[in-house]
This record gives structure tokens, C-alpha cells and sequence, in this order.
């Protein structure tokens, strides 16, 4: 038994016999014989017409293969130009940040008449009892434990170790850390001990004190450890107890510690210091 595919290709192969000859042929004698060329003409014209038909079939198939197959490669090509084009954009819009923020630290740095050495922030402690990163300048770099933390925005907090070349600072928000400060608008003066969760808290602020959320808070100086007038934050929630001589006071730190990169040590003995001309 013939298979429907063996029959198909013995069709087409007859055609192209057929329609073959007839072109020889008529090749051959410019004028053939009016029975014979009209004869043949009413049996070939029609296999001719669909195997022309056929043909020009095959014909735009083909072409529509390797007219995709180019697609495909040319759609390929262009991905991967995409790819690094958007990496080189990540790149530069990294590095781009990465300047605005670093001008902005030396900014702050130079208004500081103080020795400052910069570090950036390479660790990071997962244990949440403990709000602590970790830098790298060391004891190589003159890093000392007690040593201050900031950045221009405000105290991030306290070197409470170092070694050769890294150092474990102590943020403002852990609840063992703590800096004696003041309202800068009314000067009533408390200890800010961080809250532990994002936040701190302003202790032992006298009731008779006026003071209100909203008003920034800033180191007294008065602790030995951080120079005055470092921001701390602004009072976000006060509750003044119907008993007691202090008010329950909240302050929210204006450092986001989360977003941590880059920060500088003081390396000089806390004394009255007031930045950007406080």
C-alpha cells in the first residue's frame, strides 16, 4: 500500500515531468502543430496552474521560515543589547546617587571643624534584641571605643568595639544606647535611650517643662561622649501622667537607619560644638 504522502510526491513529480517536456517541446518548435500544441495545452494547463500554484506555496513558506528565523535572531540580538544597556543605566544611576550622597557628606564635613574619619557600613547585626552595623575603619584607622557616630543628618550612635580594621557602633535606636540632650526651642533637658523598634525615647523630662511634638531634640553635650548640638530628633508623642514629675515623651530619630551606607566617626573629646552655625 501507498502511503497518501508517497502518492502526493508522485503527483508532483509527474507534474513537473509533464510541464518539463511541454516547455522542451515548445522550446523546440516555435510553432508546433495546432492539434498537438492545443491538445497538450488543454491537458497540461490545468496540472501547470496548480503546480505553479504549489510552487509559489512552497516558495512563500520558505521565505516566511527564514524570514523568522532572522526575527528570532535579530529579537535575540536586541534583548541583549537591552540587557546591557539597562545594566549600564543601573550603573550610572548607582553611581549618580552614590555622588549626590557622598557631596553631601562632605558638605557636612566641611562645616565640621572637627577630625572626622568616614566609613561605610559593611555589616549589618540580624538579631533583633540588638541595633548595632558594622563599619569598616578600625583601631588601624584610630577608631577607639566611646568614639561618636553621625552623619548630616544626626547621631546614629557609639563605636562600643573595634578592632584592626573594623569597628561595631552602637546605634541610637538600640535600648542601651543613650544621649543626654535637650529641647533646642525651650532647653528642657532629658536622656534619649533608644526605643528598639525605630524609635526612642525622651526620659526624665520635667512636667513643668513646656514642650511640644514637633520640637527638635539635640545633644546637651553634658554626657562626655557627644558633642553639643548634634540632632537627635523631633518629639512625636508626649503623655504627661496625672502623677509623677516627668512626661512619657517618644522622639523619633531624624537618621533612617535603615537606609545606612556611609557615616563618620569624631575622633576628638566631646566639647560645645554647634554645626552649621547653631
Amino acid at each position: 500500500m501507498f502511503s497518501k504522502r508517497m502518492v502526493l510526491v508522485a503527483v508532483v513529480i509527474v507534474l513537473v515531468a509533464v510541464n518539463v517536456i511541454l516547455l522542451t517541446i515548445t522550446g523546440k518548435h516555435a510553432q508546433a502543430p495546432a492539434g498537438l500544441g492545443r491538445g497538450a495545452m488543454v491537458v497540461i494547463s490545468p496540472f501547470q496552474k496548480h503546480l505553479t500554484t504549489f510552487v509559489q506555496s512552497i516558495k512563500s513558506v520558505w521565505e516566511r521560515y527564514f524570514y523568522l528565523v532572522s526575527t528570532a535572531e535579530e529579537n535575540q540580538a536586541l534583548k541583549k543589547a537591552l540587557g546591557e544597556s539597562l545594566q549600564k543605566l543601573n550603573r550610572c544611576s548607582e553611581t549618580q546617587i552614590a555622588n549626590a550622597r557622598l557631596r553631601h557628606l562632605l558638605g557636612f564635613k566641611e562645616k565640621v571643624s572637627r577630625t572626622m574619619i568616614a566609613a561605610q557600613v559593611v555589616g549589618k547585626d540580624p538579631s533583633p534584641w540588638s541595633k548595632t552595623v558594622i563599619v569598616d575603619k578600625g583601631t588601624q584607622d584610630g577608631i577607639r571605643q566611646g568614639f561618636p557616630v553621625v552623619v548630616p543628618e544626626g547621631i546614629v550612635g557609639i563605636v562600643v568595639d573595634a578592632s584592626g580594621h573594623f569597628a561595631k557602633v552602637l546605634l541610637l535606636i538600640d535600648p542601651n544606647c543613650a544621649v543626654d540632650a535637650l529641647v533646642q526651642r525651650t532647653r528642657a533637658r532629658g536622656v534619649v535611650k533608644g526605643g528598639g523598634d525605630g524609635y526612642c525615647l525622651f526620659e526624665y523630662v520635667l512636667r513643668k517643662h513646656e514642650i511640644s511634638v514637633g520640637d527638635t531634640v539635640v545633644s546637651s553635650g553634658l554626657d562626655g561622649i557627644f558633642p553639643k548640638g548634634l540632632q537627635v530628633g523631633r518629639i512625636s508623642e508626649i503623655v504627661r501622667m496625672n502623677a509623677g514629675i516627668f512626661q512619657k515623651v517618644s522622639v523619633t530619630p531624624d537618621v533612617d537607619f535603615e537606609i545606612l551606607e556611609e557615616v563618620f566617626i569624631i575622633c576628638e573629646p566631646a566639647i560645645e560644638w554647634y554645626p552649621g552655625g547653631r
